[in-house]
């Protein structure tokens, strides 16, 4: 059974990019997911980047995106350690 991550590591571009497309200003969506609009620049910015699993579902619900939609890209090649 899949567990539910502790947070999201979200995509800021995409979610702006999906918030302006729907037509809404960041008070707006800020309002409708339940968060500051503080913290949506934030996001947006990429000054922030992870979300917990409410706000992220209800950011999802609100832009209406898809489960992976507004998530960071997985790193392809991450660094080798040594």
């Amino acid at each position: 059974m899949a567990q539910t991550p502790t947070t999201f590591e979200v995509d800021g571009t995409a979610i702006c990019t999906r918030r302006m497309n729907a037509g809404m200003d960041v008070q707006q969506l800020a309002d409708q997911v339940g968060i500051t609009d503080s913290y949506l620049r934030k996001l947006e910015r990429g000054d922030r980047t992870r979300m917990t699993p409410g706000p992220y579902q209800a950011l999802r619900a609100a832009l209406n995106a898809d489960e992976n939609e507004l998530l960071r890209a997985p790193h392809p090649n991450p660094p080798e350690r040594k």
